[in-house]
């Protein structure tokens, strides 16, 4: 169970680490922060600059702290937002499939940060070797409310939808 564990937070852990690199620095083809911060602008989720770093890094942080198995359930947590935000702002429309641009791929991603989230990070990760333990289950219970409020606001701050624009008539 304990390697089981270890596979799991290294490859999701690395996997989402490597999308907030693309947001942050660009890397592996990814838009860095002034092309991120224009995607979240189109989002419309206001103010975009902010809330595109708060995305960025909590993929790439808490990816980071996912595979290492560092102040779990903290990424597990920042990952999830993350994922959340996205389902509701761009994938749900498309559906469920990815290969339409739908939201499998994150709901895959958030069960799997909410399983580790459950059964903690295991044996073979910085939080056993350092001696950390958040309260447990406190620190989920009180995270996930903090991830619903902040989910919440975010959605709740976007720009209003721009009304269709209409053709004048021609008489």
């Amino acid at each position: 169970m304990t390697v089981g564990l270890l596979i799991l937070r290294l490859v999701v852990g690395l996997i989402l680490a490597g999308h907030g690199a693309q947001k942050l620095f660009g890397w592996w083809g990814g838009p860095g922060m002034n092309g991120w911060t224009q995607s979240v602008q189109k989002l419309r989720i206001r103010p975009a600059r902010p809330w595109a770093w708060v995305a960025a890094l909590a993929e790439f942080g808490g990816g980071i702290l996912l595979a290492l198995g560092l102040l779990s359930p903290v990424g597990n947590l920042a990952i999830a937002g993350s994922m959340l935000v996205a389902i509701a702002t761009v994938h749900l429309p498309r559906g469920f499939w990815v290969s339409k641009g739908g939201y499998e791929f994150n709901l895959a991603l958030l069960a799997a940060v909410a399983a580790l989230a459950l059964t903690g990070p295991g044996a073979y990760s910085l939080d056993q070797a350092f001696g950390v333990h958040l309260p447990e289950p406190a620190s989920v219970l009180i995270g996930t409310i903090a991830l619903i409020i902040g989910v919440a606001v975010t959605l709740v701050t976007r720009s209003p939808q721009p009304a269709a624009e209409t053709k004048p008539q021609t008489t």
